[in-house]
């Protein structure tokens, strides 16, 4: 069974940066697509960000492009989510996600979520 493990979120001022890990377990990392959804108090959860089984693509939801990027290192079975020039707008609970059939089931339908790590950003 898959699991998915978020760690990096904290408070960050307005302006700074911080850097979200995921690691996957119990399946083979390199055969799944990787990202990361987000849901703020009051909000539906959204989509923010995705990278294809082996790495070569990434997508970006609009309001985090040129902000963030995601990377993966098979190595470490681990996604990051490099979040940069933070905004309070960016508070949310970020959930770790994983789909073995791609980028583009990914972006609305995941398989697999990890439980979210908090992050909150302060003006």
């Amino acid at each position: 069974q898959v699991q998915l493990v978020e760690s990096g979120g904290r408070l960050v001022q307005a302006g700074g940066s911080l850097r979200l890990s995921c690691v996957l377990s119990g399946g083979t990392f390199n055969r799944y697509a990787m990202g990361w959804f987000r849901q703020a108090p009051g909000k539906e959860r959204e989509f923010v960000a995705a990278i294809s089984s082996g790495g070569s693509s990434t997508l970006y939801t609009g309001s985090v492009k040129g902000r963030f990027i995601l990377s993966r290192e098979t190595a470490k079975n681990t996604v990051y989510l490099q979040m940069n020039t933070l905004k309070a707008e960016d508070t949310a609970l970020y959930y770790c996600v994983a789909e073995p059939k791609g980028t583009a089931i990914i972006q609305t339908k995941p398989s697999y979520w990890g439980p979210g790590t908090q992050v909150t950003v302060a003006s």
